[in-house]
């Protein structure tokens, strides 16, 4: 297979620009996407974690400290500037970064309490083949949360900058789309909401919530950006549950 998503992040300048605006105010990940993941993962006190596609793993520190008690934490990324971020991250926390594309870890079976994915799983082809991966790596009752750019959006990939215009179309046709984004091009997978929950059932999930990223006036500084927040749902979060 040629690049992968996860590959894009080794253009160091890619790599710097995007760092830079995640510590930006108002960011769209901090605003509109981790408070729902919060919300969805609820309680991780004592779990086993499985992060895929961690990013640099910021995330840790926060699942296992004092306020969630998260028990352990394993992160995998394809990132090469990613994992070594991510490393460090996780310096004395009962954590590991394995440096993998999504779609080739071995996942141990019956191994996680919890399993999620913030914003990674658009760059997998085979989501199918990921889910089913993901299920057997839960133990029975574990659940797989995880956000991803919402249809709307991959179905209109425009150049960087401020959009003024969302304009969906070919919203049934699947597959990548290239965008110039952060200085670089990147292909992200377009697929409907349909069938994402499709795949989680067929990998053997149930569908416990669908969620958007309706934005909470709590978490924005900015008037400005809270309104134009509510025009269009920048992201998807969907939470899944093993029985069996």
């Amino acid at each position: 297979m040629g690049e992968r998503g996860s590959d894009f992040y080794d253009n160091d300048a890619v790599f710097q620009t995007y760092m830079e605006r995640r510590q930006g105010q108002d960011n769209a990940n901090d605003t509109l996407e981790k408070p729902v993941m919060l919300e969805l993962i609820g309680n991780a006190a004592g779990k086993n974690i499985l992060d895929l596609g961690c990013g640099d793993a910021g995330f840790a520190a926060e699942l296992l400290g004092k306020q969630h008690k998260g028990l352990s934490y394993t992160g995998i990324e394809g990132s090469t500037n990613m994992v070594q971020a991510a490393r460090k991250s996780v310096q004395g926390l009962n954590a590991r970064i394995e440096q993998s594309y999504l779609e080739e870890w071995t996942y141990p079976a019956d191994t996680y309490d919890l399993a999620i994915s913030r914003l990674a799983i658009h760059y997998v082809e085979d989501v199918d083949h990921l889910f089913r991966s993901v299920y057997g790596a839960l133990k029975t009752n574990g659940s797989f949360i995880f956000s991803i750019e919402h249809p709307v959006i991959t179905s209109t990939l425009q150049p960087s900058g401020i959009r003024t215009n969302w304009i969906v179309d070919q919203y049934f046709v699947e597959g990548f789309r290239e965008q110039e984004w952060l200085g670089g091009s990147v292909k992200k997978m377009h697929r409907s909401i349909e069938s994402y929950y499709t795949a989680l059932q067929q990998a053997g999930f149930r569908v416990e919530q669908l969620r958007e990223s309706a934005p909470q006036r709590a978490f924005f500084t900015d008037e400005e950006t809270y309104l134009r927040r509510q025009r269009i749902p920048l992201f998807l979060f969907l939470s899944a549950r093993k029985l069996k």
